[in-house]
């Protein structure tokens, strides 16, 4: 079984097309939600969105320093993944509960897979930049988004593998939902 480690909006919408391209060829998954992002227009309110089932696991960890919020889904991590008993976790991003559930896996000897990997901003006074490089670093499979991360990566001594940009999969799958909208100008969304 494959399990994906999620807990922040951008999360949940790169999960979508991962998870109904699974669906397409009866690939067994599960999802555990940190908590990260917790508030219903953050969260639950995604997930019935874009169609995904309700996190088969929620840790609900809410909101606190990084250092503490870290610690506590590494702890919550390893009871699921010792319950779970997963072939491969796979996570996204770069957030702290990408961090937490990569850390945590390799630690259990549990595969990890990094989808989003090789993104580097190059300033490490952003805890997100922490959190891509680290998990880079400890993941098994790189999965890239762009040419540019595959070869960041490849600078690093890192083999990453181009798979195109899951957000923008994302788009593409449910630009339908969008509705009507206001704006009647061409508009740049960004």
């Amino acid at each position: 079984m494959i399990l994906h480690i999620v807990g922040a909006r951008p999360q949940f919408i790169k999960l979508a097309p991962v998870v109904r391209a699974f669906n397409d060829v009866n690939l067994s998954c599960r999802v555990l939600h940190t908590g990260q992002h917790y508030d219903y227009s953050m969260s639950d309110l995604h997930f019935s969105t874009l169609g995904l089932h309700d996190p088969d696991v929620h840790l609900g960890i809410g909101s606190d320093s990084h250092a503490k919020q870290t610690a506590k889904m590494l702890e919550a991590i390893e009871a699921a993944l010792t319950s779970l008993k997963p072939s491969l976790v796979i996570v996204y991003g770069d957030t702290n509960s990408t961090l937490a559930g990569a850390l945590c896996s390799v630690k259990m000897g549990i595969p990890v897979a990094h989808v989003e990997a090789g993104v580097r901003s190059f300033d490490r006074s952003m805890p997100e930049e922490i959190n891509r490089v680290l998990t880079d670093r400890i993941a098994d499979y790189h999965f890239c988004p762009t040419r540019t991360s595959v070869d960041l990566l490849k600078a690093e001594g890192i083999p990453g593998i181009l798979t195109g940009d899951v957000m923008y999969d994302a788009l593409l799958a449910y630009e339908k939902i969008s509705g009507d909208h206001p704006f009647r100008d061409p508009f740049v969304l960004a």
